[in-house]
C-alpha cells in the first residue's frame, strides 16, 4: 500500500517483492541508484535484516540512503533501528499515507540540502 501511495504522490518507485535477502535489497538499490529505500517487515527480524541492510549499504559506499522502516515493530524496537541508521520507523496506524509522503519529501529535500559540491 504505501509503494502504491507513494508512487502516486508522484516518487519513483521500486518495489522488488517479497522475501528478498538483504544482498538482494542492496543490490537493487546499487542499481536503481535510490535515494531512499523502505524496508517492510512482518517476520520479527527487524533487529537482524536492518542492521545487516545498513551495513551492506555502507560497505557499498551508500551510507547517503535514507532507510525507513515499517511493519510490526515493536515500540522498544525503534530505538534500536534508529541508532542503526533508521531515518524513520512507521508502524501501522502511526502515520498516514500522505504523511508519510510528506515526511519522505522534506527527508529527502533535508538530505540533498545537505550534500557538499
Amino acid at each position: 500500500m504505501i509503494a502504491r501511495a507513494l508512487r502516486d504522490e508522484g516518487f519513483e518507485v521500486v518495489y522488488t517483492g517479497l522475501h528478498q535477502t538483504p544482498e538482494q535489497v542492496v543490490q537493487a538499490v546499487i542499481q536503481e541508484d535510490a535515494d531512499a529505500l523502505g524496508l517492510s517487515l512482518l517476520s520479527g527480524a527487524h533487529l537482524t535484516l536492518v542492521p545487516k541492510v545498513i551495513e551492506l549499504l555502507a560497505a557499498a559506499g551508500r551510507s547517503d540512503v535514507l532507510v525507513m522502516v515499517g511493519g510490526i515493530i515493536p515500540d522498544a524496537d525503534i530505538e534500536s533501528l534508529e541508532a542503526t541508521g533508521v531515518a524513520k520507523v512507521f508502524t501501522p496506524g502511526s502515520s498516514s499515507l500522505p504523511a508519510i509522503g510528506q515526511w519522505l519529501g522534506e527527508a529527502l529535500d533535508a538530505a540533498e540540502g545537505s550534500v557538499e559540491v
